[in-house]
């Protein structure tokens, strides 16, 4: 019988846990890598996995790494809609409700490569949840693309490119109108590692967290820092 070695990189706690009650439980010899110093040549050589799985990775894969395994990659916009950067902040911010996981082969090219399969997700909810959620979605992904040995193909339509947030885009825009724009933008941004919403008044800054959109108001958790002008 054949001996199926695999490897999933990921940094967020989500993921990790998802891979450890679910994904290292499916057929095959399972590794874990959640630290970018981890994803080495040297080490992927020694491992001799098929597949290398990237539900959430920041760094950039060297080119040596790719041509050693199959690196597949999941984005959360219907490629090649949305190639880029901040997929689910800027469809929410575009008035999506709905979007779909990618599963793509990664290339050269930014979210350039061939599609092996892809699965509906609901944007509603505050951004972990909707990143908790995606998770579960991305390891049944998995669990379809090693079991079925599925072949991807080349991406069709029109590509459109969304640019990368900056933590300058999470303060608080003047121009919102409704409590419906504010709580997307405070929920889009409500998740581990990424910069919460913000005001600043004066020598303050009040970042905004947990927001609960209610009939009449938004309630929400606010910490208060003191704002220091040489780090701006």
């Amino acid at each position: 019988m054949a001996h199926h070695v695999y490897v999933v990189a990921t940094i967020k706690s989500w993921n990790i846990k998802i891979y450890h009650e679910v994904i290292k439980h499916f057929p095959g010899e399972w590794h874990l890598i959640t630290d970018p110093k981890d994803l080495t040549a040297q080490s992927i050589k020694a491992l001799g996995p098929e597949y290398i799985f990237f539900p959430h990775w920041s760094n950039i894969v060297p080119a040596e790494i790719l041509k050693l395994s199959r690196c597949v990659c999941f984005h959360e916009t219907d490629l090649p809609y949305g190639r880029g950067g901040s997929p689910v902040q800027n469809l929410i911010v575009n008035g999506h409700r709905e979007t779909v996981i990618t599963a793509f082969q990664m290339t050269k090219e930014l979210d350039a490569g061939p599609i092996y399969l892809k699965q509906p997700l609901s944007l509603e909810g505050l951004a972990e949840e909707i990143f908790i959620r995606a998770s579960a979605v991305v390891a049944e992904m998995i669990r379809q693309i090693t079991k079925k040995n599925l072949k991807p193909k080349k991406q069709t339509g029109k590509t459109v490119v969304l640019k990368r947030r900056t933590p300058k885009q999470s303060e608080v825009p003047v121009e919102l109108e409704n409590l419906n724009q504010m709580f997307d933008h405070l929920r889009m941004l409500d998740a581990e590692g990424y910069p919460r919403a913000y005001i600043e008044r004066g020598s303050f800054r009040y970042e905004i967290s947990r927001p609960a959109l209610k009939a009449e108001e938004i309630v929400a958790e606010i910490r208060i820092t003191k704002v220091n002008r040489r780090q701006k």
